[in-house]
């Protein structure tokens, strides 16, 4: 007998097919070398083809795939998730270790990904921070060349990710780095006063 939705319509319950979307969701794939090919597509991204795997019928295929850290500040080069680009994305696979478990070429070309996505600039030197209306103004300089941008106030817009390291996050949701506070000057130290 059919079990009726919400909507009303009846339908038939399909235990074993649910069982099967439950465990593949649930499924952790590792890539590697052995069993996925990364290749860089005219537009400048990565689409993955695996193959080798007992249970699959037939290889897959990924036009374009998204390569995600993990543990982007404590772990940078291990668990690479590998997902589809779609808005409700699925994770295809895990990358263990990108040093040891694919090629060379394969790890330069993720890691060109994953620099574009976590694309962080070191901030050198504090030049000022004017605070007005919520707002904290910037003006820096990174290992990338001057910058200005503006954060909020009384927010997580800067967050310590060690005793000395800091992480500032602005308003369109571009990351700087401190990696040492300490090593900043009195005057510096005196603008960021307000965040520590």
């Amino acid at each position: 007998m059919g079990l009726k939705n919400f909507e009303g319509a009846d339908e038939e319950f399909n235990l074993e097919q649910m069982e099967a979307e439950t465990e593949a969701m649930l499924r952790l794939r590792y890539l590697n070398a052995e069993n996925a090919t990364f290749a860089r597509t005219p537009g400048g991204f990565v689409s993955l083809d695996i193959v080798g795997e007992a249970d699959a019928v037939s290889p897959e295929h990924y036009d374009r795939v998204r390569v995600v850290r993990s543990f982007p500040f404590t772990a940078p080069d291990t668990y690479i998730s590998i997902s589809t680009t779609e808005e409700k994305s699925k994770e295809i696979g895990i990358i263990k270790d990108i040093t040891k478990d694919v090629s060379k070429e394969t790890r330069k070309m993720l890691e060109e990904q994953m620099n574009l996505r976590y694309f962080t600039p070191i901030i050198t030197k504090i030049n000022d921070i004017k605070e007005e209306y919520g707002h904290a103004y910037w003006d820096v300089d990174t290992n990338e060349g001057p910058c200005r941008f503006v954060i909020y106030m009384n927010s997580s817009s800067v967050v310590s990710l060690s005793d000395v390291r800091l992480m500032v996050t602005d308003l369109d949701g571009n990351r700087f780095e401190i990696p040492d506070y300490t090593r900043l000057s009195a005057g510096e130290l005196k603008k960021l006063d307000l965040f520590l």
